[in-house]
């Protein structure tokens, strides 16, 4: 089989609950073998996620309740796609209010599926440098304390279980791989001279 020949087809949808954040849905589709499945879905909008990096090579870390795992996670700052919502636009509205900085020369680094077997949820994830100071401006409903660590902090931390937070954990290695590379390729030119 094909990857192009693996698609399942939606033949009609029941919505079993409309929420603030996620909707779910039950789907009757048709697999490519032809039968019959029952796939629930879980609609979410998507998110974003930022590592920002001071000038001394420190990373913005939060540090919240999550009320679902019923304890505090250091994350990343992050946050939830309003529908329709550019994630650029997304990303730079939420590192100024989880750390009161701009972000400044802000790269993509890729995206990540949390769930991908029953959640349409994909995280943009972003690199920059700490910007212009303006102030940190929660939500209603946020309490943050902000901590920085160094990259290999974040990667002992993640490896001790301090960090569990899915979408840091792939963003601090995919930075990780991505520095590690960008080193190897100047070593390389610096000794091509």
């Amino acid at each position: 089989m094909k990857i192009e020949d693996m698609k399942e087809i939606p033949v009609d949808s029941t919505y079993e609950y409309h929420g603030r954040v996620v909707n779910v849905r039950v789907d009757h589709a048709k697999t490519p073998s032809g039968e019959f499945v029952h796939r629930e879905v879980v609609e979410h909008p998507g998110g974003v996620c930022i590592a920002l990096e001071d000038k001394e090579g420190k990373f913005f870390l939060v540090s919240q309740w999550r009320y679902a795992q019923e304890r505090v996670l250091m994350e990343f700052p992050a946050g939830k796609l309003e529908k329709g919502e550019n994630p650029k636009d997304a990303i730079l509205r939420e590192v100024e209010e989880e750390t009161g900085y701009q972000a400044d020369g802000l790269e993509e680094i890729g995206e990540f599926v949390p769930t991908g077997a029953y959640g349409q949820e994909t995280v943009h994830l972003y690199y920059a440098k700490q910007g212009k100071y303006v102030g940190q401006h929660f939500d209603e409903d946020e309490n943050i304390i902000t901590t920085k660590k160094t990259l290999e902090e974040i990667i002992e931390a993640i490896m001790n279980g301090e960090i569990i937070d899915g979408k840091t954990c792939v963003l601090a290695f995919k930075l990780k791989e991505r520095k590690e590379r960008y080193a190897k390729k100047e070593i390389r030119t610096d000794c091509s001279k």
